[in-house]
């Protein structure tokens, strides 16, 4: 038997990645003429605090930022539903080829139904609703995003509006889009955000007698003993230090 290698090719496969999928390149955030607004900032890999740091990064420090607003002209549609939106925007993102309306709660039900009902917008569908928290984004900690897709126009579009940590209450959209029902609700059961007219607002994935919400960024890892093969594993802010 011969201990020869087989021959390789002599060059490696080209992958031109980047140039056929320039949208999943990763933002270079800070460069010159791009804005951004930095709402905190995160420590280590996961931002993990009260537990061992088993990713070997424990000392990284980054900022949090998020896109900044964009400037008129948006470009084909994304001015037409602006226009029509226009009195009610706080703000209008446009990152990665998306657009993001973000909208003060007190104008969430009037955008909602503009959007909806306006012939030349007709966001029909309701696709899901989202919750954030940004600790550090002062007045501004809980946001909700809401995913809407028109059929008549083939669109899509994100609507966002933001209420603080002390006031956590935004109205609901269920009366104008039936199907936000169950996700208000789940967003409610992980980041305690208050629907206010939800017909009935109750957890949907953590038992009724659960304390908190369990995707804040303020809540503990916590957890119960597992056990597998005889072993049991501790929760997570009980394991031993990795640092």
């Amino acid at each position: 038997m011969s201990d020869d290698k087989p021959a390789g090719p002599e060059k490696s496969v080209e992958q031109p990645a980047v140039e056929q999928s320039p949208e999943n390149v990763p933002e270079a955030f800070g460069e010159p003429g791009l804005e951004v607004r930095a709402v905190g900032e995160r420590q280590g890999m996961f931002g993990v605090q009260g537990s061992g740091d088993t990713s070997g990064y424990g000392g990284l420090v980054a900022p949090v930022v998020l896109p900044g607003a964009a400037q008129r002209p948006y470009g084909g549609w994304f001015d037409t539903v602006a226009d029509a939106l226009d009195p009610l925007i706080e703000q209008v993102v446009i990152h990665r080829g998306e657009i993001t309306f973000h909208i003060h709660r007190d104008n969430l039900l009037a955008a909602a139904r503009k959007l909806r009902d306006d012939p030349d917008l007709r966001f029909e569908l309701l696709s899901g609703v989202s919750g954030v928290h940004y600790p550090g984004d002062a007045g501004r900690e809980l946001h909700a995003v809401y995913h809407l897709m028109s059929f008549t126009w083939n669109r899509r579009v994100r609507v966002e509006t933001a209420a603080p940590d002390g006031d956590p209450h935004v109205p609901s959209l269920v009366p104008i889009y039936p199907a936000a029902d169950w996700h208000e609700r789940e967003t409610w059961d992980m980041f305690g955000i208050q629907f206010d007219g939800h017909p009935a607002l109750t957890r949907i994935l953590m038992p009724d007698d659960w304390p908190g919400h369990p995707q804040r960024k303020d809540y503990p890892l916590g957890g119960i003993p597992v056990e597998y093969k005889g072993a049991s594993v501790p929760p997570p802010d009980q394991r031993r230090s990795y640092n």
